[in-house]
């Protein structure tokens, strides 16, 4: 691996394939994995802080309490200090009392008052409780708390893996004006390319153990990768045709073998020994969905929809048609119901109010973004098909290990326990399962999540071209631009509006809404929040 040196104040992107080894960089640099040749310098006192891949599971205790582990030679006073508190508001007895000013004392001539504040401001900026179990927290606010416990440190190096996972939108918005402001140097791992092209002042392109850097913008990256690609293939394309010439030349005959030249006899070693040891091009995923025949013109009708859970209203009078071949995006903030009401949909949960009508011949796919279905202790190879060793795909049976492949699984690769995998990989895996199944109806809750960007082009064309309707739930906004034709955003207190198009256009048609018409408006009907509005504007109509 060539030299790579880190400057102040740098966002660099880590890019690269899932599974090349973006991960286990980042735990180098933090210094949770040793290496086995090289060596990194580090400036003297450097804090280095690393948020992980997956939020953090299992984990007990308040949300205070993980957040304060990110300072952790400090955390069991101000843990201590946390407590007693509390305790004291419930019971302001002289022993809680004394207790409570001895552990101020200690803050005092620990000073961690300010580490306290620090702790505070943080749960703060990402909207976290302190009281709050984490056991009690979705998938999207154990990333924020996860991001609060690297944050608290005060880092001068912040090392952020897949930041972007199972946060919502405006959480994502929040977070990228955070970090250019964040006075240090931040290394990131993402698959979010609105979040690379906003944050990224350098990419450094980790391919098949080479580190390559390119300076500027994620764009310029792009182009360049794609021209050292080209270059490389030419390059290796002569190389070869010089290699082929020379085995020719010592497989001639037996008077050519006596005449031969010694110096080229290691000179033709040498290329074979260079030929065995190139890092080749890993090839292009290839995905295919299986299709079950059409379903019928209406998917769904839902008319006046309400539902709630423990008082809080997540659908409030929702009515919408969803027919064949539409691709529709739940928006909106974790926790505010775009699961709940794909299980409403689907008849998984009961509606308080309205009609939820359910079209014919749906074959349904649904991809899960907990990841439920994978067994951690079998292989990819029993975890795509349970043993056997072909799978049918459109109508034929093909081999596993070459169904595989075409989600860019290595035969070894394949005999690995899913324990072993990536984020990306298990989310490539997950694929490869759904999209055995015939389908005409696509439910996909967060796929995006680790998935590289060529996967991520690729699940793109897949949804493109794809004759059955697709439900989407995705916080990565040009993935959502790319891929549907309408959004449904969820506005809060239970009102979900509809607008055509992806995501910006959504967001464009949210803010025209709300300001003072220029044309005029007329009312369509519709019920509660569904009602739309067409609206002449500058000569050109537009669906709200």
């Amino acid at each position: 691996m060539p030299n790579c040196t880190l400057e102040d104040n740098e966002r660099v992107c880590l890019v690269g394939r899932n599974g090349a080894g973006k991960s286990t960089l980042m735990k180098i640099l933090n210094r949770e994995l040793g290496l086995d040749d090289g060596r990194i310098i580090y400036e003297q006192d450097l804090v280095v802080a690393r948020l992980q891949q997956d939020p953090p599971r299992n984990v007990e205790g308040s949300v205070y309490d993980f957040v304060a582990e990110g300072i952790a030679e400090q955390a069991v006073y101000l843990k201590r200090y946390h407590d007693i508190s509390h305790l004291v508001i419930t019971d302001p007895s002289d022993k809680n009392l004394q207790e409570l000013a001895k552990v101020q004392e200690q803050l005092d001539n620990h000073g961690l008052w300010q580490l306290e504040n620090r702790i505070n401001e943080v749960l703060d900026q990402l909207g976290l409780k302190a009281d709050t179990e984490l056991a009690s927290l979705s998938g999207g606010w154990l990333r924020k708390a996860a991001l609060g416990r690297a944050l608290v440190s005060a880092p001068r190096v912040l090392l952020l893996d897949e930041p972007t996972n199972h946060l919502d939108i405006e959480t994502i918005d929040w977070l990228e004006g955070f970090l250019k402001a964040f006075k240090g140097t931040i290394i990131f791992i993402s698959h979010d390319r609105s979040f690379i092209r906003n944050m990224a002042t350098r990419i450094v392109d980790l391919d098949r153990g080479n580190l390559v850097t390119y300076p500027g913008n994620y764009d310029q990256y792009l182009v360049e990768k794609e021209e050292a690609l080209r270059v490389e293939e030419l390059q290796n394309a002569e190389f070869d045709r010089k290699l082929a010439q020379e085995e020719v030349w010592i497989r001639q005959g037996i008077k050519a073998r006596r005449t031969r030249n010694e110096g080229r006899v290691r000179a033709l070693k040498a290329m074979r020994n260079e030929r065995s040891a190139r890092r080749e091009v890993m090839g292009s995923a290839k995905m295919q969905v299986e299709e079950a025949s059409r379903s019928g013109k209406i998917v769904f009708e839902m008319e006046d929809v309400n539902y709630q859970v423990d008082g809080k209203v997540l659908v409030r009078d929702f009515s919408a048609q969803v027919q064949r071949s539409d691709k529709i995006a739940l928006i909106g903030p974790n926790g505010c119901g775009k699961t709940t009401l794909l299980k409403l949909m689907l008849g998984q949960l009961q509606a308080d109010s309205g009609r939820i009508h359910v079209g014919t011949k749906l074959e349904v796919a649904y991809f899960d973004q907990h990841r439920a279905e994978l067994d951690p202790d079998k292989t990819v190879m029993d975890n795509l098909a349970e043993g056997k060793q072909e799978v049918m795909v459109n109508g034929k049976p093909r081999h596993v290990l070459g169904y595989l492949q075409d989600f860019l699984f290595h035969p070894k690769r394949a005999m690995t326990p899913v324990r072993a995998l990536s984020g990306g990989e298990r989310n490539r895996l997950l694929l490869a399962r759904l999209f055995l199944k015939p389908s005409n109806l696509l439910i996909l809750d967060e796929p995006t999540n680790d998935l590289d960007v060529e996967t991520l082009e690729l699940l793109e064309e897949l949804i493109d071209g794809y004759q059955g309707t697709v439900l989407l739930v995705s916080h990565d906004r040009q993935f959502v631009d790319n891929t549907v034709t309408e959004c449904w955003i969820f506005e809060g207190e239970g009102r979900i509006g509809r607008y055509v198009g992806g995501y910006h256009d959504a967001r464009g048609q949210q803010a025209q809404s709300a300001a003072p018409p220029t044309g005029g408006c007329e009312e369509n009907s519709g019920t509660g929040s569904t009602k739309s509005r067409n609206c002449q504007t500058n000569g050109k109509q537009i669906k709200l």
